[in-house]
Formats: structure tokens, sequence, C-alpha cells
């Protein structure tokens, strides 16, 4: 990023009484970025981690207010060439995210030596004082003009969740993965990545010479992949299913073809890969500034699904929760409302669906609803509304009343909310990757890592992932 151009003033410019000011909006992210840059780590100051020891929202470290003076002192008066010599700062009050804050600084007195003493005032922005205080900035000797300073762009990196089932999937041999149609950059770019990190062993289905053609564009020679050639890639997938059925293939994944096109292969009762119970899909996405995982299910397959479908789209998710770390996940089913109305279908579903929980008909996880989404995933809504359950907002898995409504939250969540995610469709004979074609090289990886490890669970019954709740 690039500063505007600033103006540092020579000390025998400045006059006593001159005053300047920056305002500033505290966010999660300063307060992210400020706990790496002192080592400062204290749960009352960290997004998330407040939260969970306290109960309450954090507040910004008494040091991150005291920097905005550096800024005022550095941008602005003296400006450039500026350096601090002293500073002595009494609080008042405690910043929260969301809080603007004004930080002035006027000249009380200059002294030899190109010092200024100056008095600091930080308020928020509806007047209530943060601190006061005063420093000694020694100013430059002449005047420094910069054209813009640059510096590079700071991003904080939002994948270390996923990072975590990466490194959990580091000596499982490679999962013989049937890739539907890989036949543009994208998809055959996913599954070369998978393939790069040790998750899969692709065997790519589709017309061959359009395969190599993608393949040449990203520099993969393909030697010692297998391809499997057909027609058309509305061949795929059908191709696809019956290498599972022959013992060839211990996965599926969606390449450059229409999810209905796939499913209608998996789901079919005749050849397909059903297992017994309802197969549904499952979205995994790490979302900024929450705490662990979010699991939203079912946002692919299931239009209108009944209450008896819910509760194998309930149980499989739990399923895949447990597969990533989540030893008992918390399952929030959501409606309109947290309470039951018999006008809204879904309350209705999810109050059974918590007492089949309790009765032992779903297992692994502790289900409770109706819940509205605030209540769900935020603690203080769930507080204010009175209500009081292991699952209430702490949520590790939202399971949506239909496809509709689970396939907005999901996709809001990723591309208002920059949410990274992967997403697995469970409760077949074996993973499937079902990414949308929008979904980058990423997304693809993601849900290949979660295939491998829910794949090591269905076969072992273990958890290669340290738990995460």
């Amino acid at each position: 990023m690039t500063a505007p151009a600033l103006v540092g003033r020579a000390w025998s410019d400045i006059k006593v009484g001159e005053s300047a000011s920056v305002t500033r909006v505290c966010t999660p992210n300063d307060l992210i970025v400020f706990a790496h840059a002192s080592g400062n780590f204290n749960p009352v100051h960290l997004p998330g981690e407040s939260e969970q020891e306290t109960g309450h929202a954090p507040v910004a470290p008494a040091m991150w207010c005291g920097s905005l003076f550096s800024a005022v002192f550095g941008n602005k008066l003296p400006g450039p060439g500026a350096t601090y010599r002293y500073q002595d700062l009494r609080f008042h009050a405690r910043v929260e995210i969301g809080d603007a804050v004004i930080a002035t600084v006027t000249v009380r007195e200059k002294l030899p030596g190109n010092l200024l003493v100056m008095d600091c005032r930080l308020e928020k922005e509806n007047g209530t004082l943060v601190c006061t205080g005063m420093a000694e900035v020694c100013a430059p000797a002449v005047s420094i003009h910069t054209d813009g300073v640059s510096i590079p762009e700071l991003t904080l990196v939002k994948r270390g969740k996923f990072s975590r089932l990466l490194d959990a999937c580091r000596g499982i041999p490679p999962m013989p993965t049937a890739v539907a149609a890989p036949t543009d950059e994208n998809s055959l770019g996913g599954a070369w990545e998978a393939t790069k990190e040790g998750l899969i062993e692709p065997i790519l289905v589709g017309p061959e010479a359009t395969i190599r053609e993608e393949a040449a564009k990203l520099g993969w020679d393909l030697a010692g992949v297998r391809i499997e050639p057909v027609s058309t890639a509305h061949d795929a997938p059908a191709r696809c299913v019956s290498l599972v059925h022959e013992g060839r293939a211990e996965a599926v994944m969606k390449g450059n073809i229409h999810s209905d096109e796939v499913l209608r292969h998996v789901t079919k009762s005749d050849g397909g890969l059903r297992a017994g119970r309802r197969i549904s899909h499952v979205f995994v996405l790490d979302i900024p500034g929450h705490e662990g995982l979010m699991l939203i299910t079912d946002a692919a397959i299931n239009i209108l699904p009944d209450l008896m479908t819910k509760a194998d789209i309930v149980q499989n998710a739990i399923d895949l929760a447990q597969a990533i770390g989540l030893k008992q996940p918390r399952v929030g089913v959501l409606s309109a409302v947290e309470t039951i109305n018999p006008a809204i279908p879904s309350t209705l579903d999810a109050a059974v669906l918590a007492k089949m929980a309790d009765r032992g008909q779903i297992k692994g996880g502790l289900v409770d609803g109706p819940l509205a989404m605030d209540n769900a995933v935020d603690l203080e809504a769930a507080r204010t509304k009175g209500i009081h359950s292991t699952v209430a907002g702490r949520a590790d898995v939202l399971v949506a009343p239909n496809l509709e409504a689970g396939n907005m939250l999901a996709k809001q969540l990723v591309f208002l909310s920059q949410a990274d995610t992967g997403g697995l469709v469970v409760g077949a004979k074996v993973p499937v990757m079902l990414t949308s074609r929008a979904d980058d090289e990423h997304a693809r990886l993601m849900s290949a890592a979660l295939a491998v490890l829910y794949g090591h669970w269905r076969r072992t019954g273990t958890c290669l992932v340290p738990e995460l709740g």
C-alpha cells in the first residue's frame, strides 16, 4: 500500500497551541495484528478468546490506543522525521471493536534541542474520554517531504484452521480418486494441487485430448497419472461411479461439469453409491474472526428435506465433524425463530431432531433447536433471549431448514465475509468432492483434505486431527 505524500515540519516552523488529530475505528484485525506485533496474547484483547474465557467482548490493549498518538506525530505534527523522547498516559475508559476514536495532540511547549512537549487526548467519537497524557517529541531540524511511502500489504492468513487439516493428512497414503471431467484449468488445477500435496492419486476421467491440453497449460506432464478416456465430459460421472464399484477409486471429485450430472449417478438407486442413509452435502468454512471451523448442511443436495431426511443430514454432518477433530460437535438446527411455532414447520422438525439426539436416534453430537441464526452462533444473543443450552451461541454445525436457506447462508459467508471453504458429500459409499465450478484451487484442495480425513475416519474410526472443540 502507498501512504499519501507527507510533510515533516521543522521545529522552528511549529508554534505553541497547534494541534492535529487522526480518527481510527478499532477492528478485529487491529487486535489480532497488535497481538502478533507486541507478543501480548492476553485473551481479554483477542476476538473469540475473550468471549470464551471471560464472557465479554474483547477490549483494545491500552498501548494500541497509545500507538494512535504515534500516528499523529509521524504523519501530521511534526510529521515525517519526528522521534519519541517520552510518553505519559492515563486511561479513563476502554475501547471495543467498532469504536471510532480520535487521537489529538497539541503543542504545549517548545524546548531547546528541537523538543516539543505535547498534550495528548484520546476520545471516542461520542465524546467519551479514553485517555489523556503528555509526550516529548523531537522534531526534525529541517522540513522533510515524502512523495508517498510504500509498504507491503499486510494480509492476515485466514487459512490457519484449514492448515491443521492439511497437516493431519501427512503420512496417509494418497486416496485413489476418480476426477469427473477435469477439462478446464481450474478443475484440473485443483486435482493437481491435491496430487502434489499427497492427498489423492488421481484417475482423470474425461476426453483425453482435452485433459492433456489443459495439463500442458498448467505445466503438469501427467507422468504416471491414470487417464480413463470417455467420449464426452457428460460420460465421466457414470465412469467415475463404475471405478468405485470396481475397487479402483476410493473417492470421487467433481470437475468441470454440473453438480446435477454427478449427483444423478451418485444417488441413483441402482448402480449408484447409496449406502443406506440419505446422501447429503456439508460445507466446511473458515470464517475470519470466528473461533473454529463452521459446518453448514445441507446446501447442495436435498431441496426440501422431510424430518427423517433431516435426521440423516444431521448424522452425516456429525460424522464429518468428528472426522475433522470435533469430538462431540454442537449442532444447531436453524429456523427463523428459536421458539416452537406450528405455523413454521422447521421449528417442529428442529425440536424433534433435538429430542431424537437425546434418545440416541442421532449419535455423537449435541443437538439443539430450533435456533435462529443469531442465537446459534452468538453467546450474547443467546443470553439476551434467555436460551440456556450447550449448543446455543456456540454451534459448530448449522443445519439449514432447506437447500435454499443453506446455500444462501454458505455463499454469503464465502463472498461477503471472505470465508475459506471446502465441501464434501457424505453418506455415500465413498467421499464425493462436489466443489462449485466457481471455486478456486484452494477450495478444491481443502475438499480433498476433508475427503482424506473422512475416509480415514470411516475405515478406522479414528480422527487424525487434534481436537478442535
